[in-house]
């Protein structure tokens, strides 16, 4: 099977390509009635609809997956426990997800683009990708004040690697209270907040909390 088109795209790091390269070959195979399933990248197809927040056709994805398939490849079912906690809206376990499992060659680079992770000894990333961008942005919507320990789950870092990052983008912090205020960058013209990413992630502090 020819996969040359899906090898660029991760070469080339055009991610967000991947999801879409991969559902037009599936039904390019499946139409013209070609065994594809036990070669099938399935990891990185699941992978490739998370990059781009696209849960619910990772969740299809997962669905139509047969068992055996699920039972040979450990690596996907470590993908679709990422996709698992975002659909719970378990925010900090999604890094928790993504440094429980020893990625192959192929999905580091897509895993680590998402998460904002570079797969090496250091212990932070000074370069925050996707995920940690999206919750970051969110946090600096939703909320004026926050706890180092909250912000530090949701962004999935230490809380001292939280600290320094948020101090680096001009929030504030108080010692004695271990709270961070938060900056407020200006609205780019026509941009929209997601009002249930800021619901959602009420829920995740307020799950914190009690």
């Amino acid at each position: 099977m020819d996969f040359s088109v899906l090898n660029e795209a991760l070469a080339s790091k055009s991610f967000d390509k991947v999801a879409d390269i991969c559902d037009a070959l599936m039904l390019q195979v499946a139409a013209e009635g070609v065994p594809f399933r036990d070669e099938w990248p399935f990891a990185v197809h699941l992978l490739g609809h998370i990059y781009v927040d696209d849960v619910n056709s990772a969740r299809f994805l997962w669905k139509s997956i047969p068992a055996t398939i699920k039972e040979s490849q450990p690596e996907l079912v470590a993908a679709w426990k990422i996709g698992q906690k975002l659909w719970t809206r378990d925010y900090a376990g999604v890094y928790e997800a993504i440094r429980g499992f020893d990625w192959t060659q192929q999905t580091q680079v897509l895993v680590a683009a998402f998460s904002g992770k570079a797969f090496s000894n250091h212990s932070f990333h000074s370069n925050l990708k996707l995920y940690t961008k999206r919750m970051f942005e969110l946090l600096q919507s939703a909320y004026s004040t926050i706890s180092i320990q909250d912000a530090a789950q949701f962004l999935g870092m230490s809380e001292e690697d939280a600290t320094n990052y948020v101090l680096r983008q001009g929030w504030a912090v108080d010692p004695t209270s271990r709270m961070l205020t938060v900056t407020k960058q200006a609205v780019v013209k026509g941009q929209k907040l997601d009002p249930g990413k800021l619901q959602r992630l009420t829920e995740y502090v307020f799950h914190l909390e009690h």
